[in-house]
Formats: C-alpha cells, structure tokens, sequence
C-alpha cells in the first residue's frame, strides 16, 4: 500500500510517467421502444423496456499528475487486449518515455505473460523492459485512481442506455476530449502519514 501511496506523491517526470490502469465491463442496451422527445412543458420519455444485446469492456489509463486519461472500448477482457494496451502505452502515447510506471488491480490478465501469448518473444521483452508494474494490494484497488476516473465516465457519459460498441466509442470519444480540455483531473490526498493513522489495525503490532 505505501509503495502505491509514494509513487502518488511523486513530482512529474515526463520520462517516467506513473499511469494508473483499469477496466470494467460495460451493458449494451437498447430502446424495446422508441423514446418520445422533448414537448413544450413535457420532458422526453423513455419506456421501460429494453432489449441487452451483451456486454463490451472498458479500459481506462490515466496519468494523474497532468490530467491525461485515455479510453480503449474492446469487445472482451482478455489477455491479448491487455497486451495490446501495455503496447499502446510504449509505442503510441509514451513513447519517448525512459520507464512507465503501470498501477493496476490484481486481475488475471494483468500480468507479463499475457504479452508472451500475444507477441513473438522479442517483442514481449521490449515491451515487459518499458514497463514497471505495481499491482494494488488485493482488496485495495480503490488506491488506484483509474477506479475513480472510471466512475465519472459512467456518471457523465455511459449512465444510459448505448446498444452497441460503435456507439460507445462514439460516446466516449468527446467525454475523453472535454475531459482533456479542462485538464480534469485526481486531487488525491490520501498519503502514507495518513495511512499510518487510519489504517493503523491493519499494520503489524
């Protein structure tokens, strides 16, 4: 837990960024019937029924410390799209970075070895070498703050219904871009003193 709390202390380094990762799962839904718009004096009205038509996942990256997140909506949660977002983070948004720092919860896709079942060997190795993984520990990931970005997107963008993955890429595409405009970001004040008084029952005696 304090090795998660420092590196949120730490100053900016744009050549060893600390980026907080997660994922959740994300309800495609659809209309059973089509909404009534908006009338003089009358709101627009929605039916209660719906159709589900599955469920696509949501990876969220955010560097706290200079207000960037970034949404990637796939179809699945597997290994290989992990493997594709650590790839994305060396090669596409960090690229000139010396070592990238990935905070992220203790799933069982999260791991090195979901990029050796994705790339060839060589590659793997270079991507694993750019990497400094710190796992949250099990039952504490809300010490990642990608959790706490998560919820506002549901809360201003996904809270509704959105039938299928183009839709909600089409969605979260201007929610990320706003969100980067007004240089949104996490004002954690959580620190290891604070830890140490709060937490102290679960520190050794």
């Amino acid at each position: 837990m304090e090795d998660i709390l420092e590196l949120s202390a730490e100053p900016y380094d744009a050549h060893y960024p600390v980026v907080c990762f997660d994922e959740s799962p994300y309800p495609l839904v659809s209309e059973g019937r089509q909404p009534l718009p908006p009338l003089p004096g009358q709101p627009a009205r929605d039916d209660y029924e719906y159709r589900r038509g599955g469920t696509c996942n949501v990876f969220m990256c955010l560097q706290p410390l200079v207000g960037w997140r970034h949404v990637e909506v796939t179809e699945r949660r597997t290994a290989q799209d992990f493997a594709y977002c650590m790839q994305a983070l060396v090669d596409v948004h960090f690229p000139h970075a010396e070592l990238i720092t990935v905070v992220l919860d203790n799933l069982n896709t999260h791991t090195p070895a979901a990029l050796y079942e994705t790339c060839p060997p060589a590659e793997a190795r270079r991507i694993v070498r750019k990497l400094d993984v710190r796992y949250t520990p099990k039952h504490a990931s809300w010490l990642n703050m990608a959790e706490l970005e998560c919820a506002v997107l549901q809360g201003q963008c996904l809270d509704r219904r959105l039938p299928d993955l183009g839709t909600v890429r089409r969605e979260v595409g201007p929610w990320e871009a706003a969100r980067h405009a007004i240089k949104a970001t996490v004002q954690w004040r959580f620190t290891v003193a604070k830890a140490r008084t709060k937490l102290r029952q679960l520190y050794p005696l």
